[in-house]
């Protein structure tokens, strides 16, 4: 396979329009990198500046040290897979997926080998005859991830394939993308704003915000220790609270009371607590008045706000019997929060 190298890669629309600065990765052979972040942070100009549909502005694209920053995209050797499928309805599924291959000119008998071991592969054999109306969203989608696969191309670029489909499917579909990656041992380039995928797909996630890189590190690395306060909201979810915290003495006042904390200046700050690591106790140090309760099987979800007017989210145990217009007494796991500075980035201390 491949490996990829985007150089301070920066994309500008138009004159002021910034979809892409200095954006600088290395992405090892065979590695699963997800890039993840809101709408409009950079996420699929990347994949399109990676795949040749866009030039950047500055920078250099390499694979394995080839510099291929103005080679023509079907040079690139990069299959592409898209969330709408991008499927030619006038043709059977053998034929979306041999298109390329006859475009390469390879002999009947080696198209339909590959056609066929890449259909085995994907669980879509019995379909190779049917047109792509024919079939429901997780079969097309398993037909543009055949389409890709049948290449063996040396990247493969994913840009958000699994948006169309339902909860349910999503779940599937994510299971077999992680299973063909582990069977292929490819180079994959994955695009979500979903962190479900990302946790669960990436050997490593990239951080994206308006363009910049905010964080690079295995899933639960960024969970556990991320770099920013846009990063801990933006991973976690439900997401993680946040609280205005003055610490003075060795003292963080917040939520109401008093937690001891250690080697930090006198001053304003944020304080971070994921909605697990807010404890549910009879004669916890906390209160706060319940105004949400989301029954979900296996946890409930409660929200509610504290005395100082902060909304609060912790995940319960199902049996507690835990209604809105409750008081909720809780304490925090001070081992778990985090706490960021009030400057530009509001970076971890």
């Amino acid at each position: 396979m491949a490996a990829v190298r985007f150089e301070a890669v920066s994309k500008v629309y138009g004159t002021d329009s910034r979809a892409l600065t200095d954006f600088s990765l290395d992405v090892e052979d065979g590695e699963l990198v997800v890039l993840v972040g809101p709408s409009g942070c950079g996420k699929s100009t990347t994949l399109r500046v990676l795949a040749g549909l866009e030039e950047s502005t500055s920078g250099r694209v390499f694979i394995n040290d080839t510099d291929i920053t103005d080679e023509a995209p079907s040079k690139r050797d990069i299959a592409m897979v898209f969330q709408n499928y991008a499927l030619y309805p006038h043709m059977t599924v053998f034929d979306n997926m041999a298109f390329s291959l006859k475009m390469r000119k390879l002999s009947k008998e080696e198209i339909k080998r590959l056609v066929t071991e890449t259909a085995d592969i994907l669980g879509i054999s019995e379909y190779l005859e049917r047109k792509p109306k024919e079939l429901s969203g997780g079969q097309r989608q398993r037909v543009a991830l055949g389409r890709a696969i049948v290449r063996h191309p040396k990247v493969f670029l994913f840009d958000e394939p699994l948006s169309n489909l339902d909860a349910k499917l999503r779940v599937q579909m994510r299971n077999e993308l992680a299973r063909l990656h582990s069977k292929l041992g490819a180079t994959m380039i994955y695009v979500t704003h979903d962190q479900a995928e990302a946790m669960t797909l990436g050997d490593r996630i990239v951080v994206l915000k308006n363009g910049f890189i905010q964080q690079v590190a295995q899933p639960l690395e960024v969970y556990n220790n991320p770099c920013n306060k846009f990063v801990a909201g933006f991973i976690g979810s439900p997401a993680m609270n946040f609280f205005k915290t003055e610490i003075s003495e060795g003292e963080i006042l917040s939520v109401n009371g008093r937690l001891e904390t250690t080697g930090v200046a006198d001053g304003m700050y944020t304080l971070g607590v994921r909605p697990e690591d807010i404890l549910v106790r009879e004669q916890g140090q906390f209160t706060c008045s319940v105004e949400v309760v989301e029954t979900l099987g296996n946890e409930k979800v409660v929200i509610g706000i504290t005395g100082s007017d902060e909304q609060i989210t912790a995940r319960c145990r199902p049996d507690l019997d835990i209604r809105p217009g409750n008081e909720l007494s809780f304490d925090i796991d001070m081992s778990k929060t985090h706490l960021f500075a009030l400057d530009g980035v509001e970076r971890k201390i």
